[in-house]
């Protein structure tokens, strides 16, 4: 089981002074409204419905945060335990690239992500969902633009790499490979930008994505006991 599985809704918020006051590592999930960026999500947690996919593409303008670890008892009592601490957060960030919202909505939906992903301590990382068949259009080579000065690393899905044959697959990522590297620090060296195909209706790339995101966060998944070495 991934650690990943133990997500759980955390809080939302509509403004950078309600972030949560935590310490935990985060890393942001982006994409445009309809690159599948919920599904995956939910897949990655094994879960059908921790992040939500609006009906009305681009109309869900909130960052929701989602906990890995801080697993509660007593609850419904006074006397609440937290029993694990939180080891990190998942940040659902909201979709791009429809124009259903207004545009006093959508200004301050665009400053929200641009700060939160240029000015966020605490963000390790971003995952940077694009459709495998229309990848770095315009409005994600602009997240990739905000992201960059930050030096962190940035992880790319292809989603929905079932629609690909095989040959146009393996065109999409190395033509993704040769976009990312041309991203370089100020000494020339290259981000550590990586992609990956990845399709939730196939379930390709899961077992690679869930890997490289754990391994983003510096979390280490503890192998499950075999039966061989059960007491």
């Amino acid at each position: 089981m991934s650690l990943l599985w133990q997500a759980r809704f955390f809080t939302t918020v509509n403004h950078l002074r309600d972030l949560p006051n935590t310490q935990v590592p985060e890393i942001a999930f982006a994409g445009r409204s309809n690159a599948g960026k919920s599904t995956a999500v939910n897949l990655l947690c094994n879960q059908k419905k921790l992040a939500f996919a609006s009906k009305t593409p681009g109309r869900t303008q909130h960052i929701n945060f989602f906990s890995i670890g801080g697993a509660l008892v007593g609850q419904h009592r006074k006397d609440l335990t937290i029993v694990e601490e939180i080891r990190a957060l998942m940040v659902d960030l909201p979709g791009y690239g429809y124009a259903e919202v207004s545009g006093s909505a959508k200004d301050h939906w665009q400053n929200l992500l641009g700060d939160y992903v240029q000015r966020r301590e605490q963000l390790a990382a971003l995952v940077l969902m694009m459709d495998a068949r229309r990848p770095f259009t315009e409005l994600d080579l602009q997240m990739l633009d905000w992201f960059a000065p930050t030096g962190k690393p940035i992880h790319c899905l292809l989603t929905k790499a079932d629609k690909l044959n095989r040959n146009d697959a393996t065109n999409a990522l190395r033509q993704a490979r040769t976009v990312l590297s041309s991203y370089v620090n100020g000494e020339g060296q290259p981000l550590p930008f990586t992609v990956q195909l990845f399709s939730a209706l196939k379930r390709t790339g899961l077992e690679e994505a869930n890997d490289k995101v754990l391994s983003l966060f510096g979390l280490t998944q503890t192998p499950e006991p075999s039966e061989d070495t059960l007491p």
